[in-house]
């Protein structure tokens, strides 16, 4: 994970993107891998886009209630790329997911911390994902499956979808 977050950071990383509370978690040999490390954890997500860039793949998250990329709690991979295609084919059904050129193995195209709201139920007070994104392109006229336990749909949308989800994202796909 130091690496991964290392080269992210020589590489890609923009001026302020800092990922302090992910850095520190590290230095301190917070266990990432698990989903009840707090006050963060691992999620791997896919952006799933078109070969034309004009398409997006989204799902319209059970829990969170709104259109996001798929995605989920890293599970042990290969990669954590191979964790986020997991993620989308299980969410979605997409068939024949290609992982974009641009990442050189592991490298992702944003590493997003952002703050999710606990679930009672599981114990789970309000925490940090530290979110890994990597791109894959796919055929935007394949039919999709939603996994529906976990998503209400899956769906292809225009790809400004993207910008209300991440500007980063939708900017740095843009320049690929």
């Amino acid at each position: 994970m130091s690496a991964v977050v290392t080269r992210y950071r020589a590489d890609v990383a923009e001026p302020g993107e800092h990922l302090a509370l992910l850095r520190w978690q590290m230095d301190n040999n917070h266990r990432l891998d698990l989903r009840d490390t707090f006050p963060g954890h691992i999620t791997t997500s896919a952006l799933v886009i078109s070969p034309a860039k004009d398409k997006i793949l989204l799902i319209d998250h059970v829990t969170i209630g709104r259109w996001l990329q798929p995605g989920g709690h890293y599970e042990p991979s290969d990669s954590f790329w191979a964790s986020a295609l997991r993620e989308a084919v299980e969410e979605t059904g997409v068939i024949g997911a290609v992982l974009h050129p641009w990442h050189k193995g592991d490298l992702p195209l944003v590493i997003d911390s952002h703050d999710v709201p606990g679930k009672p139920a599981r114990n789970e007070p309000p925490h940090v994902h530290h979110d890994l994104q990597y791109v894959f392109v796919a055929s935007a006229d394949q039919p999709l499956t939603a996994q529906l336990d976990e998503v209400h749909a899956a769906q292809w949308q225009d790809f400004s979808a993207l910008a209300a989800i991440s500007t980063r994202a939708a900017k740095r796909i843009l320049a690929l």
